[in-house]
């Protein structure tokens, strides 16, 4: 039994010691959070001193009125003896200093904004910046979906949040602080009530702020959970409906919505408490006022006018607390945001060039891999002790299975991703020693996936030279036997297209893409699967098109169908990502060996 309470006892501390370690990695992170935030607010210190001056006034001015208040009152001194031009004087003050405050709140809410939408714009740019920055690995693993939700929805949380923090936190500060200055200036005993009850509402306050941060959070992760699904979801809407997968979208979005209503449902209910709790405080407090301020002015401690601003005081004192503690929520909700946001902005982007980078210009074509090896998850080893040789004007194909590196290599030769050990080199150069905007300009790539963008046909054509004329643009399509069904669409070269080619077919996207190649013609070649797409006849006059485009230039083809890499100077027989077997296409049917098997299974009738 002895034992069994020590263990009990040692699970106690150990799960106290993990939900303090907990907690204080969670208000770091708050805390580290908001120094970000105010790193990005400290460029506009201008727009904040003026914004809090203008609130100051606003105070100022907001406080005087019950002052002027209570001395119209002590002017009413019963009946038929009532001061009216004093009374009158007095409302001219009260009509001056009204208007006063609202021009000052009007300007103090254009330097809010323009605080909080600077900083907001800031935030983006930089989130932008640094996801064109990151590596394709860091995109590979992360949703899609999910970066959007980051940097579309959380911005604008965080937004909102932002902006009533500026508009309600200094006013609030500040009125709390002048109202407690007047107070204990006209009766230090009514004043000592309402500080004595005042501590209630700032534990309240904190108490439900201390659990808010964590829903919402939770909430924010979740909500980029479902926009996620839903990206994925409508950009594939075609494959939902081939694999009738509709049911089971349907169900994992309900599960995902369900989640994010129970843990909205948790945040907006604990948040919302805020309110209600500080107003039976301060509802506590002018009480107090009001009946200890009473007996007070029975005995003449005080007049009734001035026990009639001191009761406004009170209310406009508790007020801010109600304010202050929904922007509590608010901000809770934003920091939460906000984190997300800089765990974006703070990821390690991918090896700059060095400063030393040469810009690769008029590249020969002589590419080199030596004891090149790769792998993207380090435990699990893909391409090794990988060697390979290429003059200029070589064309060399990569065969073999799926997910043997044939592609992996292309990503490798075009620094995508970065070798583990071993160099691959160009005209003799370690391409990382090498600018990637010069090294990727030298290659001409096309993919079995296509990409377009929301555009014209020409637009489209001409992404790599946009200098390019409309004569230029014609014969890069006729060469890439597009220009026929460009011509029968209802603009022709001035269709607009949208991001995913509307009604184009994957044939005719693809010719788009070759199109853009041969407006370029780049030193050396990249075709990944680039005629899969497209029916036997084009492709015959395709690949007699890329015979002319790829003569004088290094080319890499990958392919599946053999038929088309017949006269590739040097083919590439890969498996597990090491060549198997290396060498022309008669050389390698005579061998016999896994090309020879490969072929055979395609053309075995």
């Amino acid at each position: 039994m002895e034992k069994e309470k020590r263990m009990d006892q040692k699970r106690d501390r150990h799960k106290e010691k993990t939900d303090r370690r907990r907690n204080e990695k969670k208000q770091s992170g708050q805390m580290g959070t908001l120094m970000q935030v105010l790193s990005y607010i400290k460029r506009y210190r201008f727009w904040v001193c003026l914004s809090l001056l203008l609130a100051a006034v606003t105070v100022a001015l907001t406080l005087y009125v019950p002052v002027l208040t209570g001395d119209a009152v002590d002017l009413l001194v019963g009946k038929g003896n009532v001061d009216f031009a004093g009374i009158a004087g007095i409302l001219k003050k009260i009509g001056i200093a009204v208007g006063a405050t609202a021009a000052a709140q009007w300007v103090m809410n254009i330097c809010n904004n323009r605080i909080t939408y600077h900083v907001v714009k800031d935030i983006r740019e930089d989130a932008f910046c640094r996801l064109e920055q990151l590596s394709l690995k860091y995109l590979d693993a992360h949703a899609y979906g999910d970066i959007v939700s980051r940097v579309v929805a959380d911005v604008d949380t965080f937004a909102d949040g932002l902006l009533m923090g500026f508009t309600q936190l200094f006013t609030g500060v500040l009125t709390i602080g002048g109202t407690l200055f007047f107070m204990l200036a006209t009766n230090v005993p009514i004043a000592l009530v309402v500080i004595c009850i005042t501590p209630v509402s700032f534990l309240a306050a904190r108490f439900i702020a201390r659990r808010t941060y964590s829903m919402f959070r939770l909430q924010s992760e979740t909500r980029g959970e479902q926009t996620t699904l839903i990206e994925e979801t409508v950009g594939n809407q075609k494959i939902v409906k081939i694999f009738s997968r509709e049911k089971a979208v349907e169900e994992q979005f309900g599960e995902i919505n369900k989640r994010l209503e129970k843990c909205s449902l948790r945040a907006i209910f604990f948040s919302s408490i805020t309110n209600p709790v500080t107003r039976f405080v301060n509802s506590l407090v002018y009480a107090g006022v009001g009946i200890f301020g009473a007996f007070v002015a029975i005995r003449g401690g005080i007049s009734v006018g001035r026990l009639s601003c001191f009761l406004s005081y009170a209310n406009q004192y508790t007020k801010p607390f109600n304010e202050i503690s929904g922007v509590v929520t608010e901000l809770q909700n934003a920091l939460a945001c906000a984190g997300r946001i800089f765990e974006l902005i703070q990821e390690t982007p991918q090896i700059p060039d060095s400063p030393q980078a040469r810009v690769l210009t008029d590249a020969k074509g002589n590419v080199a891999l030596e004891q090149v090896c790769f792998s993207y998850v380090p435990e699990r080893k893909l391409i090794q002790n990988f060697n390979l040789e290429v003059r200029p004007g070589q064309r060399v194909a990569i065969v073999g299975p799926t997910g043997c590196g044939k592609t992996t290599v292309i990503n490798l030769l075009m620094r995508f991703y970065d070798v583990d050990s071993g160099q691959i080199k160009v005209d003799g150069t370690d391409i990382r020693d090498i600018t990637r905007g010069s090294l990727r300009t030298s290659y001409g790539m096309v993919l079995q996936e296509t990409w377009l963008r929301a555009g014209t046909i020409r637009d489209n054509i001409r992404m790599g030279k946009p200098e390019a004329t409309q004569q230029e643009v014609e014969r890069a399509a006729r060469a890439a036997h597009a220009h026929s069904f460009i011509r029968r669409l209802p603009d022709g070269y001035d269709t607009v297209i949208a991001e995913d080619g509307g009604s184009l077919s994957q044939g005719q996207k693809q010719l788009l893409c070759i199109a853009r190649v041969m407006l370029c013609l780049p030193p050396m070649l990249i075709l990944d699967e680039a005629t899969s797409s497209i029916d036997t006849r084009t492709e015959l006059k395709i690949q007699n098109a890329f015979a002319k485009m790829m003569e004088g230039r290094t080319s890499f083809i990958v392919a599946h169908r053999l038929s088309t890499i017949r006269e590739a100077d040097i083919i590439l027989v890969m498996k597990d990502g090491n060549i198997i077997e290396q060498g022309n296409h008669e050389a390698l049917l005579a061998q016999g060996g896994f090309y020879a098997a490969l072929y055979n299974s395609q053309f075995a009738g």
